[in-house]
């Protein structure tokens, strides 16, 4: 059943789009938030609550329909505005799928040393060493699907892999492959691998997969019935050769909204936890978010870290630019400029409470261990 937490995810990125000016990105994600919204609906046993939530889901699809008018408006529709249709003449994939040769290593990464090394004796040194991956019979290439809380680093650690490999990297969300301005949606998935087969070496990531890849029986959606098989048979259809090798890499918030059947083997069969920042990665995100900026000499990174246990890498990076605010704005009131003080970034730590309660993060724990 889909949860609350995915559809303010949804709607927010489709408000948060709309609001930016580009309808044709806002439209995918208020059709996914109305679609999340009228299951909840179905479920619910409150006639009140239910007639309330129908109506907001129909607000969000007028609200993307008027996306689909402003999108044709700007001229902004390059392909079919049927889904359905057979026509396969849809916009070469590079209109659309984001390419690019990462240059983020392993050593820029703060700690998760275990999930570094996982990855590496999962991904990297196949790899790197062909002849032996092949005498031992370990496959080249795959899938690895990223799970833990946000804010850890998920993406950084797709594009330190690709760094790793000197492969590039093929980014892509669930929102492009369901939009029609881009063609039908199992289309845009074999186009998608089609471009990444292109490669000598390429890797696929795509975060929020659970968006396109729900459990099925938990979706009423046609067009995910149809997505679904789809993407799990072009992940099958892998080729491992060391030659031209093929990473697919998924993230995720939500472990448990994926279908099951994504993590059989020959899918995304590896696992990988990647759980909140230690005290060692907390005092190198600290070093990495404060450490060009003018500091007290008593800012203490050792007290920083006792007092952001429980903190993502996002959640530091938004109390350091919190902290370096308070002088800044005292400097262009007409004050003298000073440097960031410890009471700045502990009056910025209380205002900045954790994004991942320890339930939370206690949910991903469990899932590690079930899953």
């Amino acid at each position: 059943m889909p949860t609350f937490a995915t559809f303010q995810r949804l709607k927010d990125k489709g408000i948060a789009a709309y609001r930016n000016g580009d309808p044709i990105s806002a439209r995918p994600y208020l059709i996914q938030a109305a679609e999340c919204m009228l299951d909840i609906a179905a479920s619910n046993n409150n006639p009140a609550e239910r007639e309330q939530q129908e109506h907001y889901a129909a607000e969000l699809i007028d609200l993307a329909k008027r996306c689909e008018r402003a999108g044709k408006q700007s001229g902004g529709v390059k392909t079919r505005d049927r889904v359905g249709s057979d026509d396969d003449n849809g916009p070469d994939a590079s209109d659309w799928i984001v390419r690019e040769k990462p240059t983020i290593h392993f050593d820029d990464i703060a700690g998760l040393d275990d999930v570094k090394e996982e990855i590496f004796l999962k991904m990297i040194y196949p790899f790197n060493h062909p002849e032996l991956a092949g005498r031992y019979g370990i496959d080249v290439g795959g899938g690895l699907l990223m799970y833990g809380p946000p804010g850890t680093g998920k993406t950084m650690i797709a594009k330190a892999v690709a760094c790793e490999l000197d492969a590039t990297m093929f980014v892509i969300s669930p929102a492009q492959i369901m939009s029609k301005w881009v063609g039908e949606a199992e289309q845009n998935i074999k186009k998608l691998f089609d471009a990444a087969k292109q490669e000598a070496k390429a890797v696929i990531f795509m975060d929020e997969v659970e968006a396109l890849v729900p459990a099925r029986r938990d979706s009423q959606s046609n067009v995910m019935q149809r997505v679904v098989p789809q993407i799990l048979q072009e992940i099958e259809g892998f080729d491992r050769k060391a030659d031209r090798a093929l990473l697919f890499l998924g993230a995720t918030n939500e472990p448990w909204a994926l279908d099951p059947a994504m993590t059989r083997p020959g899918r995304l069969d590896e696992k990988t936890h990647v759980p909140l920042p230690d005290p060692e990665a907390r005092f190198k995100l600290f070093e990495i978010y404060l450490g060009k900026r003018p500091m007290d000499p008593d800012v203490d990174f050792a007290r920083l870290v006792e007092e952001t246990a429980g903190y993502s890498g996002a959640d530091i990076k938004a109390v350091a630019h919190r902290a370096a605010t308070r002088p800044f704005l005292e400097s262009v009131s007409g004050g003298a400029p000073r440097n960031i003080s410890l009471a700045d970034v502990l009056t910025a730590i209380v205002e900045t409470p954790p994004s991942v309660s320890p339930s939370q993060a206690e949910r991903y724990t469990a899932w590690a261990r079930g899953g």
